[in-house]
């Protein structure tokens, strides 16, 4: 049986790499199944969401294997699945669900009813997320292989494309689904908070929808010099205290058509003082937004969150503006991505080059011994997307 070794969490600050089990056909409970598939992991990526738990604002336990977005290659499949063979190269949605519930008949497979006892929705090693073991590892087990995973159709064609592939796991999708639920579409303009992967996923999605003005905010120089560089409209939100002017300035006139949270919770580029960012934020949208507009809100929110400011917020209560949403009838879209919705046109577009989604969020390859050091330089606002290279795949194609 080969090592296997991946990236844990080991308390507030600090992560390494440690060998960990060998991927085994079970549950959290440890009960045996067989819809699954063992993945030698070609590609895994540290995101934003990842930094929540490593910064120590949520109860995530110590011991954790960290990683959702994960694209890898069939090792041995479970005797229930029919459709995925040894060999394939696949995606793997960062929802886990089981395609038999009727969320999942729904396609809301971000909140499937059966692969989380604690509450909808599942998710590889994340915190409240059902207990399954995370990707930032050379191997993993995916359950229910046979709906959740997306089949490249081409492997040496998706191996040559594969920084563009790998974010089709989490942060494109989540990107898209946030400017699609803002009801972006052809000529609209585009108010964006946030310039880290994420935002810069709901920029490209809006131009791929048909924006014809995307505005990324941000406090962070290099991400927004970064953003700038890729062709996007920039405000710097810490130099700046009436984001409307700023807004005008650049549309002639001080409202979008749409807007979207890509920060979440954790947000620090607007309010005071023991004041929760994230509600200054929507607010800031809100305002912001053309009545009868939509704020979609794809950026990360949880239900405790230790390391907030005051107690309110330690428990997901955050001072909204809802009156002012609900006076200029906005709509609102909250919650995680369901992947499933999206992944396959997405894969297309990158597959077609119409979506070059590696060079928009600055994709940058490291091995897996490196993702300490990665999680360091994202925590410090690097404008990259750091991709984990577990297995020497990745550097291997590159040679």
């Amino acid at each position: 049986m080969p090592e296997n070794r991946g990236v844990v969490y080991e308390g507030p600050g600090e992560v390494d790499v440690e060998s960990i089990p060998f991927p085994k056909f079970e549950d959290p409970h440890g009960k045996k199944i067989e819809h699954g598939v063992i993945l030698k992991v070609v590609t895994t990526n540290i995101c934003g969401s990842d930094q929540h738990m490593v910064r120590g604002r949520t109860t995530a336990p110590k011991g954790i294997v960290l990683g959702h977005e994960i694209t890898g290659e069939v090792m041995e499949t479970g005797s229930d699945v029919l459709f995925i063979k040894k060999g394939d190269l696949v995606s793997v949605p960062f929802n886990i669900a089981c395609g038999r519930c009727r969320a999942c008949r729904e396609r809301n497979t971000g909140v499937c009813l059966n692969v989380n006892d604690k509450q909808p929705g599942g998710a590889y090693g994340y915190v409240d997320m059902g207990g399954w073991v995370g990707g930032q590892a050379q191997y993993v087990m995916v359950p229910y292989a046979d709906f959740n995973l997306l089949k490249f159709p081409n492997k040496a064609q998706a191996m040559e494309k594969i920084t563009d592939l790998t974010m089709l796991s989490d942060i494109l999708p989540t990107g898209f689904h946030g400017a699609k639920c803002a009801g972006v579409g052809v000529g609209s303009t585009v108010y964006i908070a946030g310039a880290g992967p994420v935002g810069l996923a709901a920029a490209a999605s809006s131009y791929v929808l048909g924006a014809a003005v995307i505005i990324i905010g941000d406090k962070n120089p290099e991400r927004l010099a970064h953003a700038k560089k890729i062709g996007y409209e920039t405000i710097n939100v810490a130099e700046h205290d009436n984001l409307a002017e700023q807004i005008a300035q650049i549309v002639g006139e001080p409202v979008v058509d749409a807007a979207i949270d890509a920060v979440g919770f954790e947000a620090s580029g607007h309010g005071h003082p023991n004041e929760a960012a994230p509600a200054a934020v929507l607010n800031a949208l809100m305002d912001v937004t053309f009545v009868a507009g939509g704020v979609g809100i794809p950026g990360l929110y949880v239900v405790e969150d230790p390391g907030a400011p005051n107690e309110e917020s330690k428990h997901g209560v955050l001072k909204v503006r809802f009156g002012k949403g609900w006076s200029k009838s906005l709509h609102f879209h909250t919650g995680q991505a369901p992947v499933l919705q999206y992944n396959r046109q997405l894969m297309q577009a990158i597959l077609h080059d119409r979506l070059p989604i590696a060079k928009i969020v600055n994709a940058t390859v490291i091995g897996l011994d490196e993702a300490p050091t990665g999680y360091k330089d994202f925590d410090r606002g690097a404008a990259k997307k750091f991709v984990l290279d577990p297995n020497g795949m990745v550097n291997k194609k590159a040679a």
